[in-house]
């Protein structure tokens, strides 16, 4: 329990719905959303022409998100405006479990168990894919025409989602022959073909993407949770969950679970935002999250120096049909933006999804790089870092000069700092491996007595790094040396941001590929720039 807050007992809200964050939200049960354009969209996507025929299409959007919950409400919406004209089943394939190499029989066996779930209906067990198609032209099961809904079709084996792509797309072009009037394929990557050789089985237009709250709709939820429980939540707090997750309804609401349960100082005081705060640090570092946890391991893929690179680069383009753009996206981890170049013309560049994302990626990936341990100790036994304590502010520069001397140390202890670190394919360090090393050195020296958090101020490609101790603070800004005119650059725009949050002095790191000191020592030095000292630290890396 952390000091001045109280966990509030569950059966405290027992008299009242309560914010859901895992599996479908139940609006009776949970704060919920209406989101009646998107359920009249997908409705009239599924549906098509009634009385004629319908659509085969896709609905796909990163966990936790709402699929389900849309799936359920069409189906209600479905049976609103047309009664019992249809049959709408929903099919779950999430409890199939196979092996990439196992044989088509192994799902085909499923099928009944999958038709009396979805429909109510007993059938034989299927022997081969001619009798799974013949089930959807058969009027003795299927007696009016047939929507369905098939959910978590990404779990399946790739080379049963392609048998299946290519029969539903057999059934579309031959709709006449079959009762399935309308289909929906709820998934994140496979529903769109990207997995397949053979593409999409239908239109790549006629697939929904679920989106994110708005800003809107996050203070309406939060709202509902006032009214209900009578306790208020400051606007500032709800804006910096928004903000924080950029609307991502999983998020938005296991947000809501914290702060209005386990990190709530009783109904008749405000959630504030001390209370936000400590909530937010909580999670970045101590509570957990299953989506948070997927997108970890979904990042650790092959993909992974296109994530670290977006740490050290603003401008990555964002180009769907690249595979690692397409498959970062459609997981969740990243977003894409618009931006004017220096050209003037405007261009689609990568962000991460999210505030919270990209700090959970980023201490996750520090330590996956350089490890919980580091090789030889921060710090000198005999070093009380005095100097960098003693006075009204952090001396910064001078707890850097600590860390260079921690790398010559290494140097002459046979150690290499950088290795195993990766590089690019001209054997450089890639830009990255310097500052999640630093920020794991920070973490070793003076992470007892301090406070670091790293912050992404632009999005990509700058990282800042706040040293609170007790009253006093600081800010480190890391970044990568490309050429003299840029580093000039950096520092005003540190001086800016200085100006923005209130300080006198910022400190900036440049990490350069080069190990001669004379370079070093020219780039590195202060200057006071509107009002606001600017230390700048070369480190050399090779």
């Amino acid at each position: 329990m952390v000091s001045g807050f109280r966990s509030v007992p569950l059966d405290g809200y027992n008299f009242m719905r309560r914010f859901h964050s895992y599996g479908p939200v139940d609006c009776e049960e949970h704060f919920c959303l209406p989101r009646e354009k998107l359920i009249q969209s997908c409705t009239k996507q599924l549906m098509g022409n009634p009385a004629k025929s319908g659509h085969y299409f896709t609905i796909w959007a990163p966990r936790q998100t709402g699929k389900t919950w849309l799936m359920r409400q069409v189906k209600k919406e479905i049976k609103k405006q047309y009664g019992d004209d249809f049959i709408v089943g929903t099919m779950s394939v999430q409890g199939i479990i196979m092996e990439d190499n196992d044989p088509d029989d192994v799902f085909l066996r499923q099928v009944p168990r999958l038709f009396i779930e979805s429909f109510g209906l007993e059938i034989p067990p299927l022997e081969n894919w001619d009798q799974w198609i013949n089930c959807f032209s058969n009027k003795d099961l299927f007696e009016k025409p047939l929507i369905l809904f098939i959910d978590e079709f990404d779990g399946l084996t790739p080379k049963i989602i392609d048998r299946l792509i290519t029969l539903f797309r057999d059934m579309y072009l031959k709709r006449d022959h079959y009762l399935l009037h309308g289909l929906a394929l709820i998934g994140v990557r496979a529903v769109l073909g990207l997995e397949s050789e053979r593409g999409s089985p239908f239109n790549i237009q006629r697939s929904l993407h679920i989106p994110n709250f708005t800003n809107q709709e996050v203070k309406e939820l939060y709202h509902q949770y006032e009214k209900a429980s009578g306790q208020m939540i400051a606007p500032e707090v709800v804006q910096n969950i928004f903000e924080t997750t950029r609307g991502q309804p999983g998020l938005v609401s296991w947000f809501g679970e914290l702060i209005t349960e386990k990190y709530n100082p009783g109904l008749s005081q405000v959630i504030d935002d001390a209370v936000w705060k400590t909530t937010y640090q909580k999670a970045c570092y101590t509570e957990w999250n299953n989506t948070v946890l997927n997108l970890i391991k979904k990042a650790r893929t092959q993909y992974l120096p296109f994530v670290l690179k977006m740490f050290t680069k603003a401008d990555m383009n964002f180009i769907f049909y690249a595979d690692w753009c397409a498959y970062l996206y459609m997981n969740g981890i990243i977003d894409t933006e618009s931006q004017t170049n220096n050209g003037g013309k405007s261009v689609e560049i990568c962000r991460f999804s999210s505030p919270f994302i990209q700090i959970c990626l980023f201490n996750a990936l520090t330590h996956g790089l350089v490890g919980e341990y580091l090789p030889i100790l921060a710090l000198d036994p005999l070093d009380d870092l005095a100097d960098v304590f003693i006075g009204s502010e952090l001396d910064l520069p001078a707890l850097l000069e600590r860390y260079k001397n921690y790398l010559q140390r290494m140097y002459v202890a046979g150690l290499n700092p950088w290795k195993d670190q990766p590089r690019r394919t001209d054997l450089h360090l890639t830009e990255f491996a310097g500052h999640f090393h630093l920020y794991a050195w920070l973490l070793n020296a003076i992470g007892r007595r301090c406070t670091i958090s790293p912050e992404f101020p632009t999005g990509n490609g700058r990282v800042d790094l706040h040293i609170r101790c007790g009253e006093k603070c600081g800010i480190i800004e890391v970044k990568s040396f490309t050429d003299r005119s840029e580093s000039l650059k950096a520092r005003q725009q540190a001086a800016t941001y200085g100006t923005q949050i209130g300080l006198k002095a910022v400190t900036l790191v440049l990490f350069i590929p080069v190990k001669d000191e004379n370079v070093l020592a020219q780039i590195s030095d202060q200057e006071v720039i509107d009002g606001v000292r600017v230390s700048v630290c070369a480190i050399g890396w090779v």
